[in-house]
Order: C-alpha cells, then structure tokens, then sequence
C-alpha cells in the first residue's frame, strides 16, 4: 500500500486535505456504479487505510467504503485497534460502520454530509465509542452534491 503525505500543503485545512482523498475514492465509486462513499484512515499526518463502496462488485451489503479502511488500516499496523488515527468518509457513517468504529477504537470521525435516512446520529449517537471525536459537515456541499447526482442518474 502507498502511505501519502499531506504535510507540505497549507492551502487548506488538515480536514479538507485529507477529505479531498476521500472524494477522490467516491468518485471511483461513481464511476464503477457503486455508491459514492469514499473513506480514509489517517495515522501521524499519513494515509493507513483506504476504500469505498464495493457492495455491488462484491455482492456484498457489509463492503461499505468504511469497512473496507478499517480493515486496510488494521492490516497495516499489524493491530485490531485504531487509536490516533482519523478517519475521514464523504457520508455520515450507518449504523454497521459505526459499531464497527466502536470496536476500533479509533480516536475522530471526520465526515462530509449527513445521511438523513441512514446515518448513525438518526438512530442512536451512543453507539459511538465515548472517546471518539465526531466531526461532520467538512466539504459537505462537495460531499453532497456527489451522492445526489448518483442517484439522480439512477432514477
């Protein structure tokens, strides 16, 4: 896996840096007609773990972008936990990434636009592990527009 390294680049922030790579994956996403959510796992101002939606391609409902950096990230530290590291995804996490990131213990979730539908804040913000810090709504419009003309196209 190529570690990146976003350090030298000041024209934006820390969060929207490491959002853009996540755009980058859910708009790969869009173009092999999967959901366009891209996720990223940050660990000491590197990239550790990277995905996006695979639910289609695989037959898969559990390959969602956040699950597949989960398990890139915890095989590249050779760990099961996720404490220090961030991660970035364009869409508030479901209910099933969210419970994932529990058991991972990871330290931030940094996500773009909220999922009005689905998102974990609808249904239950608790199952969030209790030292995890949530941030929404970096590069929402962005984020946003992204899903929205997905499943525009697809009606």
């Amino acid at each position: 896996m190529r570690v990146y390294n976003f350090e030298n680049d000041t024209s934006l922030s820390t969060d929207e840096l490491y959002m853009k790579e996540a755009l980058r994956l859910a708009q790969r996403a869009f173009e092999e007609d999967e959901v366009p959510i891209g996720a990223i796992i940050v660990s000491q101002g590197k990239i550790i773990g990277k995905g996006y939606n695979l639910t289609e391609r695989l037959n898969d409902v559990t390959a969602h972008a956040e699950m597949q950096a989960f398990t890139a990230a915890s095989n590249f530290i050779g760990g099961k936990y996720l404490k220090d590291c961030t991660l970035y995804v364009t869409i508030e996490p479901c209910v099933m990434c969210a419970g994932a990131s529990y058991w991972t213990q990871i330290s931030r979730i940094v996500y773009g636009a909220k999922d009005e539908k689905r998102g974990f804040t609808k249904f239950n913000q608790q199952i969030i592990h209790p030292k995890t810090e949530i941030i929404g709504g970096v590069m929402e419009e962005d984020c946003a527009t992204l899903i929205k003309s997905f499943f525009r196209n697809k009606r």
